[in-house]
């Protein structure tokens, strides 16, 4: 992990939560000049959720940081970045990792409108839920057929794959090197709380992406869909993500 938290009681749970749960944290500083990053999430009966995110410490993540960590990024199998830090240090981080021949997925989340059209040229696996990739394309994503529109859009930027996740109707995919897109359903579960799905989703991607590399980018996106499913039946957003331990065994 790399990122950036305060110098105060979150901070300290978020380094003591890493690791507890195996996350080498040599990259995670601390300053005393912002507070740690926060969410203040709301979740309606319907599991739906709305996030409102205070970034803090993660913004002040900069270009020096980065560099200390450049020799894990360059040995890594998969590097995972997002928006939740400054979006030129997200683009500096998959960069360097393109650099390396290291496998990139990028999430752009929490969307902006005006993404550097760069993100789209170093992401070997542009992975965005519905509404990011409706920001992104000015066009409506609410059902598969116009995911797949919207996934054509992306992928013309100059995206390796696109991955669009559209909650209970599961994903669709594309990729650079071939012509159709592939819907990929999932089996309907009763939703308790969607927060942190498509978070799930993308570190069950990234699992695969490392350790299987050579199952197709539709099967892991399969195999991810069903991981996110488990994490949408529990409450919360990392303490609903399910361990290798309570997934089938045919997932791995």
């Amino acid at each position: 992990m790399v990122c950036k938290v305060g110098k105060d009681f979150f901070g300290d749970n978020y380094i003591q939560n890493f690791k507890d749960n195996g996350v080498y944290t040599d990259f995670v500083g601390q300053t005393s000049d912002a507070a740690t990053g926060a969410a203040s999430i709301t979740v309606n009966d319907a599991g739906e959720n709305a996030i409102v995110i205070v970034a803090g410490a993660n913004m002040l993540l900069g270009r020096e940081e980065l560099q200390k960590a450049l020799p894990a990024i360059s040995h890594a199998k998969v590097l995972v970045c997002q928006l939740e830090i400054s979006p030129q240090m997200s683009l500096q981080a998959l960069r360097m990792a393109r650099n390396s021949r290291v496998k990139t997925i990028f999430n752009p989340a929490p969307a902006i409108p005006d993404l550097d059209p760069d993100f789209y040229k170093v992401s070997d696996v542009f992975c965005c839920n519905e509404s990011e990739a409706e920001l992104l394309t000015g066009s409506s994503v609410t059902n598969v057929e116009e995911a797949h529109r919207a996934g054509q859009e992306l992928l013309k930027r100059g995206c390796g794959s696109v991955i669009i996740t559209l909650g209970p109707q599961g994903s669709v995919v594309l990729k650079a090197q071939e012509s159709t897109s592939k819907h990929i359903p999932v089996t309907a579960v009763t939703a308790v709380d969607t927060t942190g799905a498509g978070d799930s989703f993308i570190g069950a991607l990234a699992f695969y992406m490392a350790n299987y590399s050579t199952v197709p980018l539709e099967e892991m996106a399969r195999r991810a869909n069903q991981v996110a499913a488990v994490s949408v039946q529990a409450v919360g957003t990392q303490t609903s993500f399910p361990f290798r331990h309570n997934l089938p065994a045919e997932l791995f």
